[in-house]
């Protein structure tokens, strides 16, 4: 052996012993040591200054790399490592790890921006080990123009966690990520570069490496969870699913994660299970910051027995012993799939997994396949505005300009920003002058990845193979094998019956019918704009009272039925008697709960349909003769009626209906006629509430005393 080559082989000696005493102060074991790959992960960063790609499967110890590399770059004097983060959750977990294992650790988000001072005067004094930074604030101009060069500067590690967001391949990208690209090749040549992940297929993968830069180092282990027992139930309906979860949802081992596709299949579900005494809780995007952190200690301590969870529950939670989760309808991908499901037995040796599709996940997978994806006419509008502009905009002016509601539109303007094209900073928005093109094939050959990707997740629910090999190789893992364990491996582990009293009780909860219809007091920004002569507040006089829906058509219950009543093609015909009993049970809670404090309605008027005329007529005349009340007629329609479509953001669609209701003569002679009271202005389906909020303002003009909105459906 040579003098160089033992030197090398000594050092490396050296490096592992001091890895490995860190390792096991790290989990507070002394005879822990390295799994495959681990430790040359750890040598690439700390000996090489390498760029490395870890690709392993949930609880594999991803954090314990870089924590381990951390320490050991500190002691040689390097600076803070600089993790990117994209969840709350992750950091708040990852930064009670560190402080466990005596790494100092300090986070910066958009729960604790104020915090940048206490933050910045401990990097200053060197007393911070690890900063971690969510990709957001990486947009931010203060933060990216006044720390973050500095930051920059003195970073000793950069960490890219759940790198698969920086992949527009991917199932969770996200375009803040994209900025990690600048940010890389902003780093000094000798920094080394960290990125982990567990859900990157062979595509996602090559995508992270080419923004990474040349000579990556890429560690890829095999994926199957061997604690996992996997299984797929086909129940007919939402009903059968709902009573399965009543019956069997106690034997369920420990605690667990019950994941739905919307907010409100949460909430609906959440209900139902803690009605018939279940300690259960819903968790979703509309969830409060504080609240999902005690939701979340909640379950870590095994104080409920489920959080009923949309995807907003995902990366970043961490209970090595949890015990289940159950799906109520399908992710869109197996990569998506094996992410959410990957939270269960992490540190346990059995957990139970469960899908019980939904006969409407394909309609929800359609509507957020390409919600990530720019509009080329809408990106082309938003870039004329900019260009058009002396100064920066701010996105409720844009609004104005662009017909977009706001999260489209701030994806878009992130996806903008990525390429180059425009600029956040103070104020606003900005056109960089920098050429633009639509990436129409690129977008094209992501969408078709998406179909692929759904129809790979109805194939996994009806496949005869072993499940847990179908999402490793979906994953590209070239190790993937049988399980032995899933239903088909092993045949079926779980109960399949319904108990009839869960089902009859979730059938009951499902008829639940009633919502608050929210009114609208503000007028959008920048109206004149568009010719619609409003701004601020409404007057008090043109206000409409909160009103009542049926239900949202994304809800388990009746929304089934609504669905199907508004999908394209539906014929249109008269009101179901059952949903019409269902409205007047509506009514009569609303009566109880004191008619928004103005008093019983005296009357009924309906709303103009141009595409339900004989439902929205025969719904009139239902409740004007349950209710004995007498059916004044409906609103005429002005210019043609509204315009525009479903979809669009606020200013665009008041736009649409701004004075295209009108109270005709008739109308406003049976109006002046009746008692004094409020009325009920009945309509079929509401999306952004505008022309609910118009034509009420017109009928209070017309001398009504107030009015309140009764209506079928909401969308969204």
């Amino acid at each position: 052996m040579t003098t160089q080559a033992a030197h090398l082989a000594a050092d490396h000696t050296e490096t592992r012993a001091q890895a490995l005493e860190v390792l096991r102060a790290l989990v507070g074991r002394p005879d822990a040591d390295f799994h495959d790959g681990q430790y040359e992960a750890i040598e690439a960063l700390v000996d090489g200054g390498r760029r490395a790609l870890v690709v392993q499967r949930t609880g594999w110890g991803k954090s314990a790399v870089y924590f381990v590399a951390s320490l050991l770059l500190r002691a040689r004097g390097a600076g803070p490592t600089l993790i990117v983060s994209p969840l709350l959750a992750l950091m708040r977990d990852q930064v009670a790890a560190a402080e466990r294992a005596g790494v100092r650790a300090m986070a910066i988000n958009s729960a604790n921006a104020t915090d940048w001072g206490l933050v910045s005067e401990a990097l200053a004094a060197d007393e911070v080990d690890v900063l971690l930074v969510s990709p957001e604030r990486l947009t931010n101009p203060s933060f990216r123009e006044n720390q973050l060069p500095a930051l920059v500067q003195r970073t000793g590690l950069l960490v890219v966690d759940e790198a698969h967001c920086i992949s527009d391949w991917g199932h969770d990208f996200r375009p803040d990520y994209r900025r990690i690209a600048d940010l890389i090749a902003r780093l000094p040549a000798s920094v080394p570069v960290l990125a982990t992940t567990a859900t990157a297929n062979s595509r996602v993968v090559a995508d992270i490496e080419e923004q990474l830069g040349t000579g990556v180092f890429t560690i890829r282990g095999p994926l199957a969870r061997e604690s996992l027992r996997l299984g797929v139930l086909r129940l007919a309906d939402s009903r059968d699913r709902l009573g399965w979860l009543l019956t069997h949802l106690a034997e369920l081992p420990g605690s667990g994660i019950i994941y739905t596709l919307t907010v409100s299949a949460a909430e609906d579900t959440a209900r139902l299970l803690a009605e018939a005494g279940h300690v259960v809780k819903a968790y979703t995007g509309r969830t409060d910051t504080m609240d999902r952190e005690a939701l979340e200690e909640a379950l870590k301590n095994n104080q409920v027995k489920a959080l009923v969870a949309t995807s907003a529950l995902g990366m970043g939670f961490d209970k090595p012993d949890l015990g289940f989760v159950v799906h109520l309808g399908a992710p869109s991908s197996p990569v998506a799939y094996y992410q959410q499901v990957g939270r269960a037995g992490r540190g346990s040796a059995n957990a139970d997994v469960l899908l019980l599709p939904g006969t409407e996940d394909a309609e929800i997978w359609r509507y957020f396949a390409t919600a990530s994806m720019p509009d080329q006419e809408k990106a082309m509008a938003v870039l004329t505005a900019l260009g058009e502009s002396p100064r920066p905009m701010s996105t409720p002016a844009l609004e104005a300009r662009v017909d977009l509601r706001r999260t489209p539109l701030e994806l878009l303007l992130k996806v903008l920003a990525v390429d180059g094209a425009v600029r956040r900073v103070s104020g606003g928005w900005e056109s960089t002058g920098q050429p633009w093109s639509y990436d129409e094939e690129r977008y094209r050959r992501i969408a078709q990845a998406r179909i692929d990707e759904q129809q790979s997740m109805v194939e996994y629910e009806r496949m005869s193979g072993c499940r847990m090999e179908y999402l490793a190789a979906a994953l590209d893992d070239e190790t993937a094998s049988p399980c032995g364990r899933c239903d088909n491996c092993a045949g079926r582990w779980f109960a399949s019956d319904v108990r009839s009293s869960a089902a009859e009780a979730a059938g009951e909860s499902l008829k639940h019918a009633g919502l608050p219809l929210e009114p609208r007091a503000m007028w959008p920004t920048g109206m004149d704009r568009l010719g619609v002569p409003v701004k601020g507040k409404l007057k008090a006089g043109e206000l409409v009272a909160g009103g009542r829906i049926l239900a949202r058509l994304t809800d388990l219950g009746w929304g089934n039925s609504l669905r199907a009543m508004f999908a394209a093609g539906a014929p249109d015909a008269p009101i179901d008697p059952a949903m019409a009993r269902a409205v007047v049970d509506v009514l009569r809670e609303w009566g109880a709960a004191g008619w928004e404090g103005a008093g019983r309605p005296v009357a009924v008027v309906a709303m103009p349909s141009r595409n339900k005329p004989v439902l929205l007529q025969s719904f009139a005349q239902a409740i004007s003769e349950i209710g004995r009340l007498p059916l004044l007629g409906e609103l005429s329609l002005e210019f043609g009626g509204p315009t525009g479509q479903r979809g669009g953001n606020s200013a665009y669609r008041l736009a649409g209906v701004w004075d295209r209701f009108a109270v005709g003569p008739e109308l406003a002679a049976a109006l002046a006629a009746c008692p004094p009271g409020p009325v009920l202005l009945l309509d079929d389906l509401v999306d952004s509430r505008w022309s609910i909020t118009v034509a009420g303002r017109a009928l209070r003009l017309a001398g009504a005393e107030q009015v309140l909105p009764l209506v079928l459906a909401q969308a969204g």
